[in-house]
């Protein structure tokens, strides 16, 4: 089945039946139990993307359709999509007592799921002025970008026929929706029921800019004040998600405890625990279909937990391409964004001793010039130990996950972290701090009991990171058949969508009971 849906179906309205006495079927969900979903987001994998939020925002939707509900996505259309789209509507969007163009595209997300075809209608707003450039973010007018485009997408609906049960908003761009939803719109009849979910994938981006923005925005100086978007001298998006949201969650369970914490809450741990009752924690799936190594076609040989002796030959031929001795020493890994978020200040003061050992290092990435430098130094220096790889390179991530022995990530913070998911898939041991997503996810290996499909520190020092990876180094060199339980436990671990997006749906349905 190939048939992309229009998005003009006009779909029934929600008087027309009570959602609070539906009942659950055998089969899962009957045509009157589909919950209407739009997912909204400034980045969607596989049309624009710059990090996790985009693998979020492209998985979940799937994983929901698949279970049988109607979502559609909505996004910013962005110079760098080129996806097949068609002309759906257009309409004027109010911006500083101007008429701004929003034009209303839509294209799909095809994906196949246990031998059916589906299709999620995707809508891109697109505007020349404001999308039309090379970047995604990181431009000075980013606060009118999406202001125009969290104001595009509620004035959008009536044009299309689609009446959401839940808008699911994601990080500071979409942060004004909740706000416009419940003052703007709470007594126009076609928005009345729709409720709102605000997911914050990290909370270090908030979006603040100065008071100057509130004319931008619609709003008056009523809302500039302590209680509504002033937070410390500025207009903060991401405030107005989290006070005007339904519900609020965030992308692990241990980072929802952390944000309430002045260590973790980035100023925003005050506001955070008044909504403590509203707040919920979801670690992100990831899709096990793109990360398989025993399909996975851009690795150098297939293989699964049964089969871990061609993860070996992966090890080889990493180590051929790289330029680093063919060794039975353990390879370490990064592949990330290169920041201090991530651990590399630990990583920069352990390195000189690390090399000193048995063990073969390799990072993939981009970002701080200073780290960077530091590993380009390092692998002139130490070019049978280190290899640096300065650039966005997914076929060579996919080697990487493959043929490393461990996966490090001592981050300061992560809200989720996908990278140790992937590891595990690949049967890469992961070494990380405990911190948000990472403590949900990986156990820490007691050789007492012989359990856990990791290895984790919990002090943020170099101390710390040094003395886990001598202890996962050990295991590796000494207890091969304790390694193996490790690698084979961590691959067995399910971490698929199919399992997050239940949470989802039962999180969906708490905004609904809400709402009404």
């Amino acid at each position: 089945m190939n048939a992309v849906r229009t998005g003009f179906d006009i779909l029934e309205n929600s008087d027309s039946y009570n959602r609070k006495n539906e009942k659950n079927t055998k089969e899962g969900f009957s045509e009157m139990e589909k919950l209407k979903i739009l997912m909204v987001s400034a980045e969607v994998e596989p049309f624009a993307k710059t990090g996790g939020l985009a693998d979020v925002a492209g998985a979940l939707p799937m994983a929901l359709t698949a279970m049988g509900h109607d979502v559609r996505i909505v996004m910013p259309r962005y110079q760098c999509i080129s996806t097949k789209m068609s002309y759906l509507a257009d309409f004027s969007v109010e911006m500083l007592g101007r008429e701004e163009t929003a034009i209303i595209r839509e294209g799909s997300l095809n994906f196949d799921d246990s031998g059916e075809h589906y299709s999620i209608p995707v809508y891109f707003v697109d505007n020349y002025h404001y999308f039309d450039r090379p970047g995604i973010y990181c431009y000075g007018d980013d606060a009118d970008r999406f202001t125009f485009f969290d104001k595009a997408v509620l004035k959008m609906l009536p044009k299309i026929g689609f009446k959401p049960d839940v808008i699911h908003c994601n990080d500071w761009q979409t942060g004004p929706i909740p706000l416009y939803l419940k003052d703007f719109y709470n007594n126009d009849a076609y928005y009345k029921e729709m409720g709102t979910l605000y997911t914050i994938h990290n909370l270090q981006y908030q979006g603040n800019f100065g008071k100057g923005v509130l004319p931008v925005l619609g709003l008056g100086e009523e809302y500039y004040t302590s209680d509504k978007l002033e937070f410390y001298g500025e207009v903060n998006f991401m405030k107005s998600g989290v006070l005007y949201a339904d519900l609020i969650n965030t992308v692990s369970e241990t980072y929802v405890k952390e944000i309430k914490t002045p260590e973790y809450g980035e100023r925003m741990n005050g506001l955070l625990n008044m909504r403590e009752k509203d707040l919920y924690g979801i670690v992100n799936g990831i899709d096990t279909v793109l990360y398989n190594p025993a399909e996975d076609h851009k690795i150098y040989k297939k293989y699964d937990y049964k089969t871990l002796h061609n993860k070996a030959i992966n090890k080889r031929e990493l180590q051929m391409e790289l330029g680093l001795p063919t060794k039975n020493c353990p390879i370490i890994s990064m592949v990330t964004r290169i920041c201090d978020q991530k651990g590399f200040e630990l990583v920069e003061k352990i390195l000189p001793d690390l090399l000193a050992t048995d063990v073969q290092f390799i990072v993939l990435g981009l970002g701080d010039p200073h780290y960077e430098n530091l590993f380009k130094e390092y692998a002139k220096k130490f070019p049978e130990k280190f290899s640096a790889n300065i650039e966005f390179n997914d076929a060579l991530a996919h080697k990487i996950y493959a043929g490393s022995d461990i996966f490090l990530m001592p981050s300061k913070f992560e809200p989720c972290g996908l990278g140790q998911l992937i590891a595990f898939r690949y049967g890469t041991v992961p070494v990380v701090r405990e911190t948000g997503g990472l403590a949900d996810t990986v156990k820490d290996f007691k050789i007492e009991q012989e359990e856990g499909n990791g290895f984790s520190f919990k002090e943020y020092s170099e101390r710390a990171l040094m003395k886990t990876l001598i202890r996962a180094i050990s295991v590796y060199k000494n207890m091969p058949d304790l390694w193996e339980d490790i690698v084979v436990r961590g691959m067995k671990e399910d971490f698929s969508w199919k399992n997050v997006s239940d949470k989802y749906v039962k999180l969906y349905k708490k905004v609904i009971d809400k709402v009404f």
